[in-house]
């Protein structure tokens, strides 16, 4: 008998949550986004693959003596790790509006969840910008899905969505995000103080230009499906 978060799994794949396979979505469109490129795949997170992601990331997410989070929310224990992880996949969903959103996405290789990506926007249609965070499962770190999958989030972000700047941050010390970031040939723009676990921790800040992802960064291998149906959603025009 299959029990406990295994079970909720089991329920969303029978397709009792979230989306149904072969399913378009006139009313929330976003279910129906993907990117794929010849490494990993992004989808939006509807419920089955939140519960997926949610276990996942309670097996998890970096050594516990180090934090790469603003908001240590990998500290919680699990049950309420699965539960409040879930829960800020809903707040997104819920909080989406048009030019303000937080767009998750479920990094995938071989129709396994791996981890997250993420667009976040304010005021896009005057700004232009959107600003990407990650995460992956410890059990696939160190197999450049990282630099994937921000080619695959900086490819949604310019090409799909049209902006001028892309920006991201990491701590100091967060060695693997940095080096993605510094090997894609982002600007950094400066430093901010940060409370981290109750105790200040430098963070850098980074831009990269539309023009800097056309002349280096951009490829015709990663392919956007199921936006256009999603630009009034968002307030892409």
């Amino acid at each position: 008998m299959v029990s406990g978060w295994g079970a909720v799994i089991a329920v969303a794949r029978a397709g009792l949550l979230g989306k149904t396979s072969g399913m378009t979505h006139p009313v929330w469109p976003l279910f129906d986004l993907r990117i794929t490129t010849p490494t990993v795949e992004l989808r939006y997170i509807d419920d089955q693959l939140a519960c997926e992601l949610a276990v996942l990331a309670a097996k998890g997410v970096h050594d516990p003596s180090f934090m790469p989070f603003t908001l240590p929310w990998t500290d919680v224990a699990p049950p309420e790790q699965e539960r409040r992880t879930m829960q800020w996949f809903w707040r997104c969903r819920a909080e989406t509006e048009p030019g303000r959103f937080h767009l998750g996405l479920a990094v995938l290789v071989d129709g396994e969840a791996v981890g997250t990506t993420s667009i976040g926007v304010a005021d896009f249609d005057v700004l232009g910008e959107f600003e990407t965070g990650s995460w992956l499962g410890v059990a696939h770190q160190g197999r450049g899905l990282g630099t994937a999958l921000r080619l695959a989030t900086l490819h949604l972000g310019f090409a799909g969505m049209g902006a001028r700047t892309a920006r991201t941050a990491a701590f100091a010390d967060n060695a693997p995000s940095l080096g993605v970031t510094r090997r894609l040939g982002y600007t950094q723009v400066g430093t901010e103080q940060m409370v981290r676990r109750g105790e200040t921790a430098t963070q850098l800040r980074f831009h990269m230009s539309r023009a800097h992802w056309e002349t280096n960064l951009r490829t015709d291998d990663i392919v956007i499906e199921g936006l256009d149906p999603c630009r009034e959603l968002l307030g892409l025009g």
